[in-house]
């Protein structure tokens, strides 16, 4: 029997799985998977497990008339004290058990390829699961591992992302090299500074190239949250005004409209105080349009199909001066012509943060511009344009360099071998 082990790159909004054959060191075939998962509405009538990975998830959503539950963004509930189960039809999943539902999914599509089971991983994870707070990096890295345990893993390690992603770019280069490795995903923006060197790949001791890691809990998400508050929701009734008592007329909280800003949010609006509060407002607004388009957006779980206008968007944006926000589903329509430069000035706050966190990452660890040597950017939000131009104003004497922003960290993870000291 053959020798493998899987690098997983298990993301916020896609997860990949590199299977890497230890025998001929070489990525024997590369899988990606939106991370989706989709519970039927109907559980047992059409699908025997009750649910559906990635792109799958997506079809049996539209299908099922979007009545079922649809989960998305499940990394960033990792390190959520918070969030604790979600129960979906009577029984109980908490976070490890949405995660496992991925990573076992992304087990059995590379069993099936392979044609055995493979039971041996490396796992990415991110520098900072949320920002610098060691307890909830801890509880995200607990419910990792237990994750992979429900999954069927029996030998893991877990590998930074970024240095994963570097380990993948390594065997490019044809000389040494300081490099600075940018992994910038729909949840996080990681930093890593170390040596690369062809002369190394493979090697069994890597721990002397590592200089600097960092990161910060920022990435492709927010930027289409601040677009949603900016651009979507005055098509959802954001400044609705209603009669609060005869002849005082108040504009409806923007507290609502925070809540569609965000996946996760969404399901605040499931509780029935807040249900009778928007049917009021939606009354006393004189049955305001926009208005009503934020009850038939809750209603009918429009949410994932909204931001997926958002993405396409923000995709076009990052080859061209203009996109149209398009967005046509039951009675909602919206047409709207978004300029470049509006769509960098939505997103300035959030790559501002960005910035300001790499000055100081620079700082605290000593890093001089002039010893970079190339620069290395990986994961989708890599390819807005405003994060292109940050990088190279930031370091015009150095070369920018990207891979496969969505296969190179998970290869870079099945690179990294040397974790299980054999």
């Amino acid at each position: 029997m053959k020798k493998f082990l899987y690098g997983i790159d298990f993301g916020t909004t896609n997860s990949a799985l590199a299977i890497y054959d230890e025998e001929t060191k070489e990525i024997h075939s590369t899988i990606i998977i939106p991370s989706l998962i989709y519970f039927y509405h109907r559980p047992g009538t059409v699908d025997a497990s009750n649910y559906v990975v990635g792109e799958e998830a997506i079809s049996a959503y539209l299908k099922d008339n979007m009545k079922g539950r649809f989960i998305k963004s499940i990394k960033q509930i990792l390190s959520r004290s918070s969030f604790t189960e979600t129960r979906i039809h009577n029984k109980k999943y908490n976070a490890s058990d949405l995660v496992a539902i991925i990573l076992k999914d992304l087990r059995d599509r590379a069993d099936q390829l392979i044609g055995q089971e493979c039971r041996k991983a490396i796992i990415g994870r991110p520098v900072f699961f949320d920002d610098d707070d060691v307890k909830k990096d801890t509880l995200a890295q607990t419910r990792l591992n237990k994750a992979a345990e429900i999954a069927g893993f029996v030998d893991v390690r877990f590998q930074f992302e970024p240095i994963g992603a570097a380990f993948a770019y390594e065997r490019s280069l044809l000389k040494k090299e300081n490099v600075l490795v940018a992994d910038l995903g729909g949840g996080t923006t990681d930093f890593t500074y170390l040596v690369l060197d062809p002369k190394k790949v493979g090697g069994k001791d890597r721990k002397n190239d590592m200089m600097a890691n960092g990161g910060i809990y920022l990435g492709g998400d927010s930027f289409d949250s601040a677009f949603m508050w900016e651009k979507g929701t005055p098509y959802f009734g954001k400044n609705t005004q209603y009669e609060a008592t005869p002849g005082k007329i108040l504009t409806v909280p923007k507290s609502l409209f925070a809540n569609i800003c965000s996946w996760e949010q969404i399901n605040f609006f499931n509780g029935l105080r807040i249900k009778k509060d928007i049917e009021d407002y939606y009354y006393f607004s004189g049955n305001d349009p926009q208005f009503k388009n934020l009850i038939t957006l809750i209603e009918n779980n429009l949410g994932y199909s909204v931001f997926q206008s958002i993405e396409e968007t923000k995709i076009t944006l990052s080859n061209a001066d203009s996109a149209k926000f398009s967005y046509h589903k039951m009675d909602i329509s919206i047409d709207e012509k978004i300029d470049l430069p509006d769509y960098e000035k939505i997103i300035e706050k959030d790559v501002t943060r960005i910035s300001n966190y790499l000055d100081e990452f620079m700082l605290k660890n000593g890093i001089e511009p002039k010893n970079i040597d190339s620069l290395f950017l990986t994961g989708g939000t890599s390819m807005v344009g405003s994060i292109q131009k940050l990088f190279k104003k930031r370091f015009p004497h150095v070369s920018l360099n990207s891979g496969d922003n969505f296969k190179s960290v998970a290869k870079g993870l099945a690179y990294s071998g040397y974790l299980f000291g054999d």
